[in-house]
C-alpha cells in the first residue's frame, strides 16, 4: 500500500466507527423503546454485540451513552443494565412533558405548512375506540406517532432529543399498563382532537392550553393511583 492510501485510511476508519457508534446507539434505544430491552434486565453484550453483527467496542460506546441519558445503569463488576424508573420519577416527567409538549404546540402554530396540516388531520382517522386488545394497541401506536409529529413539527433539535428520552422512559415504565397507556383511549382521543384543532387553526394559545391539559389529566392519574396504592399498602400493613 502507498503512503497515500496509508495516510488517508485512519481519518476514513475514524469516521466510520464514529457512524457506527451512533448507529448502534439508535438501535438500542428503539429496542428498549419497543420492549424487546426490558427495565431491570441485564444486557448481555456478547450476545447483543453478536445479534447486531459488531464488535464489543460500539456497543460499550453506545451503552455508555445511553448511560448518561439514564436508561441504562452500569452496575461495578455486574455489567449494565436497562434501568428501571419509579413511579415518583414519571410523575416528575409527565410534567416537564407537560411544559415542553406545551411550548412544541404553541411553536408548532407557528411554522406548520398546509400539507403538514393534511397530514395532522389524518391521525387517528379509522382507530376504532373499543376495549379489544389488538385496538387499544393500534390507538397507543398512533398516539406515539401524534406526540412524535408534534415535537417534529415545533421543536427543536434539543427539545426532541429531550422529549424522545423521556418518551422512551415513559414507554419502559407504562409496559404494564394496557397498551402502555395512562388513561383509556375513549378519554384521550377528544384531547387529541383539541389539540389537532388547535394547531390546524394556527391558533398557539389554544394548542398549549390542549396540550398541557391533556398532559397534565395523565400525570394526575398516576398520581391519584400511586395514592390510592400508598392507601392500600397502609391498609395492608395495619391488618
Amino acid at each position: 500500500m502507498d503512503d497515500s492510501r496509508r495516510d488517508s485510511s485512519p481519518k476514513k476508519l475514524g469516521a466510520q466507527h464514529e457512524n457506527l457508534d451512533h448507529k448502534v446507539y439508535r438501535q438500542i434505544k428503539s429496542m428498549i423503546l419497543e420492549q424487546k430491552l426490558k427495565p431491570g434486565t441485564k444486557i448481555y453484550q456478547e450476545k447483543l454485540a453478536e445479534d447486531l453483527g459488531i464488535s464489543r467496542t460500539p456497543l460499550v460506546n453506545a451503552l455508555k451513552r445511553l448511560e448518561q441519558e439514564r436508561l441504562i445503569t452500569a452496575l461495578p463488576r455486574r455489567g449494565f443494565y436497562v434501568r428501571s424508573f419509579s413511579r415518583e420519577e414519571m410523575i416528575r416527567i409527565f410534567e416537564l412533558r407537560e411544559v415542553l409538549e406545551g411550548l412544541a404546540a404553541r411553536r408548532a402554530c407557528g411554522v406548520i405548512s398546509d400539507e403538514q396540516v393534511q397530514r395532522l388531520r389524518s391521525f387517528f382517522k379509522g382507530i376504532k375506540l373499543t376495549d379489544h386488545a389488538r385496538s387499544v394497541d393500534r390507538y397507543a401506536e398512533e398516539d406515539r406517532r401524534f406526540h412524535h409529529f408534534l415535537i417534529e413539527v415545533g421543536g427543536d433539535e434539543l427539545m426532541s432529543s429531550i422529549l424522545e428520552t423521556y418518551s422512551i422512559i415513559a414507554s419502559s415504565y407504562l409496559g404494564g399498563f394496557r397498551g402502555g397507556l395512562v388513561r383509556s383511549p375513549h378519554e384521550t382521543f377528544p384531547e387529541h382532537l383539541a389539540i389537532i384543532e388547535a394547531i390546524a387553526k394556527r391558533n398557539p394559545e389554544e394548542a398549549e392550553r390542549a396540550a398541557r391539559l391533556h398532559l397534565s389529566r395523565s400525570r394526575e392519574r398516576l398520581m391519584r393511583q400511586a395514592l390510592e396504592e400508598d392507601v392500600r399498602k397502609s391498609k395492608g400493613d395495619k391488618v
